[in-house]
């Protein structure tokens, strides 16, 4: 009982952190650039998250050449690609609608999941899948049509495809992981791997694009950039944290409440230039969480 409520407790925190995580790229990008937010972000995690793994770990980490590949694939896909069209949609269109967006993640990761774990689909898969198509089609054609979003057809159409990525390589991230945890790999190892893959990975690039490695430092927008990588840090070792502590069927809808817990933090805290929050969004965020949730636990 007392394990369940730290699980719950930490589920809790893993979704208000991942919010926060979200409305603060948003306010990093008005202005800020991607690719600093970005590089900034995978140090923090990286120097928080691989000194905790070497030293809790140590001397056995528990990992294979064929586990390193795996949490390597899968830092390249959430922690790099997932992470640039994520912010690249919460730049565009705002994080109100593109976290609810990115929750279409859980499709892709049953779809995996059937495919590669040969895993049944049941009646609450389907319904599920409905409510989620429905809620982001809703949630397209919201920001379409928003008179005082970017009256651009083409831009509207690539922010939503940058949330439709992430969506993607985000529900790749986590059956990439499990495959990586059937190893015996930690968790707190998988993890150091993944950060560590993705900084140097996205630093190449980074390298030869900006000159410098200073340039997202001194700027306005670097406390926003670290906030962030805090955030994002805190969150994910509280959310694995609590999947370690409580069942599944707890801390799953507990997550993927983080599309409505943007919505409130934005309407607190964000001016309405950076993000419109109307009745329709609010509905169709929950139609999308409600599915979410639905295609998470039948899997």
């Amino acid at each position: 009982m007392i394990l369940e409520l730290i699980g719950l407790t930490l589920a809790i925190l893993a979704a208000v952190l991942l919010a926060v995580q979200n409305v603060l790229i948003r306010v990093a990008t008005d202005g800020g650039d991607i690719s600093d937010a970005v590089i900034v972000m995978m140090g923090v995690n990286l120097g928080i998250v691989a000194p905790l793994a070497a030293v809790l770990h140590y001397p056995a980490y528990g990992l294979s050449w064929e586990a390193a590949g795996v949490f390597a694939a899968a830092g390249i896909a959430g922690l790099v690609l997932g992470r640039i069209c994520i912010f690249a949609g919460i730049k565009m269109m705002g994080a109100s609608r593109t976290t609810p967006i990115v929750s279409a993640s859980s499709l892709v990761s049953t779809v995996l999941a059937v495919w590669l774990f040969g895993e049944s689909v049941v009646a609450s898969h389907a319904v599920g899948i409905g409510l989620v198509v429905g809620g982001v089609a809703v949630i397209s054609w919201l920001t379409a049509v928003d008179e005082k979003s970017d009256p651009s057809v083409q831009n509207v159409g690539l922010a939503l495809l940058f949330a439709l990525g992430a969506a993607v390589f985000v529900g790749v991230e986590p059956i990439l992981i499990r495959i990586g945890l059937d190893s015996g790999t930690p968790i707190l190892v998988g993890l150091a791997v993944m950060m560590t893959t993705a900084f140097v990975s996205y630093a190449g690039y980074y390298r030869v694009n900006k000159n410098s490695f200073c340039s997202p430092l001194g700027t306005p927008y670097t406390r926003w950039y670290i906030s962030a990588g805090l955030a994002s840090t805190l969150g994910l070792l509280t959310y694995f944290g609590a999947l370690a502590s409580a069942p599944v069927v707890i801390v799953i809808p507990i997550i993927h409440t983080a599309p409505l817990i943007v919505l409130v933090v934005s309407v607190m805290f964000l001016p309405q230039r950076l993000e419109r929050i109307t009745w329709p969004l609010i509905a169709a965020a929950m139609i999308v969480v409600i599915g979410a949730v639905l295609v998470s636990l039948s899997g």
